[in-house]
């Protein structure tokens, strides 16, 4: 399991990322780089999105202006995956360094978030042309890249 501030290697888009966990009272430094929620259904489903209806992931996305992380977490599940958030819980943050790549350097900070959804019709608008239903176990199968931070991500909201 991922520890709190531990580092692990990830590749993604030709870039390393050294990627760590960090707990929901300890925002780490680095760039606000947005929100990903684990949208739970009231069937208790999670809710995974894809572009190309191969690779599945979490909806997330970046803030636009002056958004907090929970107000970017809403638009972005509203705008990737059709879903309202009815409540949702910080869980941590995960911060990803750059230690390779035309971006070395760089560190990102995102909030990951559980949020109860309600969904709504299927209605893409965006980048986004799909949506899925799993179930916990389901879901994490489908992270690939980031599959630690959401393990923690998981034990964090009482899923795992």
């Amino acid at each position: 399991m991922l520890l709190d501030g531990d580092e692990v290697i990830l590749k993604n888009a030709g870039r390393r990322w050294a990627t760590s966990w960090h707990p929901a009272a300890a925002c780490p430094q680095g760039v606000a780089h947005g929100s990903a929620g684990i949208c739970v259904t009231d069937t208790n489903e999670i809710v995974l999105i894809s572009s190309d209806g191969v690779t599945w992931d979490f909806p997330a996305g970046r803030p636009e202006q002056h958004e907090s992380w929970e107000q970017t977490l809403r638009r972005e599940m509203l705008e990737e995956a059709c879903a309202v958030v009815i409540d949702a819980s910080l869980l941590g943050f995960s911060r990803g360094r750059c230690i390779e790549g035309r971006e070395e350097g760089l560190i990102l900070v995102r909030a990951i978030w559980r949020a109860n959804v309600r969904l709504l019709e299927w209605d893409p608008k965006f980048e986004i042309r799909h949506r899925r239903l799993v179930s916990f176990a389901d879901a994490l199968d489908s992270a690939d890249t980031y599959r630690a931070v959401w393990e923690r991500a998981f034990r964090e909201a009482a899923l795992a």
